[in-house]
Parts: C-alpha cells; structure tokens; sequence
C-alpha cells in the first residue's frame, strides 16, 4: 500500500469502534483523496459521556446513517452536537427472512452456529448481500442520495454509519474510494482494516462462545470482513455496469456535475 502510516488511523473514542477517516489514499493520477471529510464507524448508540467532545471535535455536519429502521429504534444515534441525521434504509428492499434472524444463537450456541455457518472462511448469506448492494434499489436509492449529499456538501465533514461499520458502510467507503481513483489495492486495504480495528470490541461474544464450548474463529466470517464479500460487490459492479464509473453514472444515476463535484469535494 503506498500510503503513509497515519492513512486508515483509528480514531481513538473507545465508544465508537471502527472509527476513521477514508482521506489520505493517493489516486491513479496523483491527487490524493481528502482528509477531514468524510469519516465512517459503527452505529453512535453507544457514545460515552466522555467521549463526546472528542467526537464533537470532528466537526461532522451530517451523519448518514445506513441502517433499518428496526435498528434506529432499537439504539438510536447520539449524533454529534448541531449534525443533521440523514437514513438511507439500504437493506429495507431485501427479503426479510433471509436476514440474519438466527444471529443471537448463533453467536450464543456453538452448536447453531456450526449448523448454520459451517466451518468455511467466507458466509454465503453476506457474498449474496453484498451483490445486493449494487442491484437493490432500496440500496441504489440509498448510495444515490449519499453520494449525491457529498457531492453538494462543498467539504462538510460527514460520517458513514451502520451498525458495525463493515458491511453497508464497507461497500460505501469502497466503491467512493474507487470512482475517486483510489487503486483497488489501497480500497482492499482500507476496507481490510476492519478486522484490526472492530474485532477487538467483539472480545466479550468471542469469550462467551469459547466459554460455552465453541471456537471463536467460527465467527469471524460474519463479525469481520472478508476479501471475497468485497470482490462479489465489485464482480456485480463489472457485470452490470462495466466499472464503477459506470456504476455511479448508471447504476446510482448521479449526474455528470454531482459526480464532477464528488471529485472536487474529495479530492486535492
């Protein structure tokens, strides 16, 4: 990765993991992607009371927030003081029952989650997901009026969120960072840094499975991210739309001024 060390940095407010800005990537013709910009993380359900000028400080105007509408009620956002809270409900189009109903077993049962997960290095259930956030169109509804808001946004820092911060906002961060000319290697990486910066706060799940006779690495294909997950999302990119110009331009329908703007915005 031909970066320096402090791009992909957490952001160290304990409360929110997986916190960090997507700027610093350099691009194939040698600008650089912005820092200060646009952050992603996890939900903001659980900000601490002493983390919240630390999060304040970030300046952010606009939080996005890709969730259901069951998991905004569920924990809402303790959204940074004045930022507007915009919902892009990407999922609310997919089949209800082939959700992840069964994950409060899985993770509590080694025996579900063996029966249900397998023992392979990747989940099905997210390799489909992620082909779904191209073609969904609560998804492109969703990714359209993101990127359209960046675009318009003239630079006011904004935050990506779902719930963990790894799979919606995964395919948001990456394919950003690719029609912003980020090379694959840099966005693979940046997306990649999950593993090292969520999987940690998910220590107390790992102990409790390991304690009712299950082996942890068991969940790592559904609690982290995985190199094909991200592959599948691209692979429906190519197939649909030829790259992710054409998914932007396409598939999203963002016009060619918003997209002239998402570059000038982010990119210096």
């Amino acid at each position: 990765m031909s970066t320096s060390s402090t791009v992909g940095a957490r952001i160290p407010i304990a409360s929110v993991p997986n916190l960090r800005d997507i700027g610093g990537y350099p691009t194939a013709d040698g600008a650089r992607v912005r820092t200060g910009v646009v952050y992603r993380s996890t939900d903001l359900g659980r900000v601490a009371d002493g983390d919240v000028a630390a999060l304040d400080a970030l300046g952010i105007t606009t939080v996005f927030d890709l969730r259901t509408e069951s998991e905004r009620e569920l924990l809402p956002d303790r959204a940074p003081s004045g930022a507007k809270e915009v919902a892009l409900d990407v999922l609310a189009d997919t089949d209800p029952s082939a959700a992840p109903a069964m994950m409060q077993h899985i993770l509590t049962d080694p025996k579900v989650a063996e029966q249900l997960l397998g023992t392979g290095d990747t989940n099905e259930f997210l390799l489909k997901v992620y082909g779904e956030f191209v073609t969904l169109p609560s998804a492109v509804s969703s990714y359209r009026t993101l990127f359209t808001d960046l675009a318009r946004a003239q630079g006011a820092p904004a935050l990506i969120h779902c719930t963990t911060g790894k799979d919606r906002t995964g395919w948001a961060s990456a394919s950003l960072l690719l029609f912003l000319g980020v090379s694959e290697e840099d966005a693979f990486a940046d997306y990649l840094l999950t593993n090292e910066q969520l999987l940690p706060s998910f220590e107390p799940v790992f102990d409790k499975f390991r304690a009712a006779g299950g082996n942890p690495d068991l969940l790592l294909p559904i609690l982290g991210v995985r190199r094909p997950y991200l592959e599948a999302a691209i692979e429906q990119v190519r197939a649909g739309f030829g790259d992710v110009e054409g998914y932007f331009a396409d598939g999203l329908g963002i016009s060619a001024a918003d997209r002239d703007a998402l570059r000038t915005n982010l990119l210096t």
